[in-house]
């Protein structure tokens, strides 16, 4: 009684728990890729490194209609949910028209449902209540794996499907708040760099000086595996390589990890941050003190004045600071070899003005990684909102000899109303829904 009045009380009466194998086989329909991930010659196929942030991304989109045509079952359809089984257990993308067709490889989970349950599915593996439950279950020979049966039995809350509705469309939102501001942002600094290029090629009479003589820069030192998480007010920021890699823009509003308040090796905000991998160097400035740990090198302009030019030569030169690096995969670099880099280095009132005509272009570019990084924050109190939900609805454990009741199908859901903004004073994951 004591469960059932708490899930009255915060609205999931109406849920059920549920488990993928409890569908009825002609409402829900799993399977799994069937190439390796590496096969040779390959075209239009879908594997675990395509999907991620809850999208499919293919570098081969444009070479569209030259896959195998002839019927598998491993053959995507759109709105099937692609998971990923290898390495990043648990991430999830609807698949759209645009890669409806593909084949899937083995790394790669197949669901397919009415469109509802699709939707919840992608939502409700975010959540930490599912990610537990998937690292519960997860092997670890080579990598990280999850299997498919694991993922058939995993129960999990099932809202009605206009409730269901209701978070899809904020997701959805967010989600696509978020591209926009990420693709404003590096527009921006595309930008930037097309004015460096523009100015550096109209003028090849400047002088080539090497780096040791206009910067700073030092390797960084130190395993990230024994630093703490990083929360605010406390220590400064450590940089790993990882932080680093897959970024769109040079500017990041917080790190993940945390060296101590007092490290005398803390560099000043305005650092530049650089790793290398084989596609190139990768380079973010900080905003807040900061350390780089090993296979980091920090590098600072003499003069803060000359950051932003500094920086873009830095970005121009991006596979030849690759290729000075040494050891596996390119991701040992010295402060000695950096140093030795010759860039493009004209009179001080040139640099002057680019500072002052790209300054406003990275100021903008900054603005907007802190809205994506709020709207994160937002997205992740809907996922708490859910787990916190889920606890309540799961609690109640499955009697043995209970019959099975099939999901129903739901009935046609009504277009949403406009959705809050989500500014309002007040706002919290219960009052987006209103009342129950």
């Amino acid at each position: 009684m004591a469960s059932a009045a708490h899930r009255n009380s915060i609205g999931t009466e109406a849920w059920q728990a549920t488990a993928i194998a409890n569908f009825h086989p002609k409402d829900m329909y799993t399977t799994s890729g069937v190439l390796d991930d590496d096969a040779p010659g390959q075209a239009d196929i879908v594997s675990s490194t395509h999907v991620r942030d809850g999208r499919i991304h293919s570098p081969r989109t444009r070479e569209r209609g030259r896959g195998d045509t002839r019927p598998s079952r491993a053959a995507l359809k759109e709105g099937d949910l692609a998971v990923v089984l290898v390495r990043r257990t648990g991430d999830a993308a609807v698949v759209t028209a645009e890669y409806a067709g593909w084949t899937a490889t083995r790394s790669i989970g197949i669901i397919r449902a009415d469109p509802h349950v699709v939707r919840w599915l992608r939502i409700w593996l975010q959540t930490s209540a599912a990610k537990a439950r998937i690292d519960e279950d997860v092997t670890a020979h080579v990598e990280p794996t999850v299997s498919l049966d694991t993922l058939r039995r995993m129960r999990f809350p099932l809202p009605p499907p206009d409730v269901i509705a209701k978070y899809h469309r904020a997701f959805s939102l967010i989600e696509e708040m978020i591209d926009l501001h990420q693709e404003a942002a590096r527009k921006a600094v595309e930008l930037a760099d097309a004015i460096h290029d523009d100015w550096s090629s109209a003028s090849p009479a400047w002088e080539t000086r090497l780096l040791r003589d206009v910067a700073k820069a030092k390797t960084g030192k130190g395993s990230a595996r024994s630093l703490p998480p990083r929360t605010k007010g406390t220590g400064v920021d450590a940089i790993t390589p990882t932080d680093l890699f897959g970024l769109t823009v040079p500017h990041v509003e917080r790190f993940r990890l945390s060296s101590p308040a007092d490290d005398a090796e803390a560099w000043p905000p305005g650092t530049f941050m650089l790793s290398t991998r084989p596609d190139g160097a990768h380079i973010a400035v900080t905003q807040d003190p900061a350390t780089p740990t090993r296979g980091v090198l920090a590098v600072r302009p003499v003069d803060d004045t000359d950051s932003w030019w500094l920086l873009h030569e830095l970005r121009s030169r991006s596979s030849s600071i690759a290729k000075v690096a040494q050891g596996r995969n390119a991701r040992e670099i010295s402060a000695r070899a950096l140093s030795r880099l010759g860039i493009t280095w004209p009179d001080s009132i040139t640099r002057a003005d680019f500072h002052a005509m790209t300054d406003p272009l990275h100021a903008v570019a900054r603005q907007l990684v802190s809205k994506v990084a709020t709207l994160h924050d937002l997205k992740d109190a809907l996922l708490r909102d859910i787990s916190a939900k889920a606890g309540a609805v799961l609690e109640q454990k499955e009697e043995p000899d209970e019959e099975r009741v099939y999901p129903t199908r739901p009935p046609v859901i009504p277009p949403t109303r406009k959705a809050s903004t989500g500014h309002e004073s007040g706002w919290s994951p219960e009052n987006l829904w209103g009342p129950e």
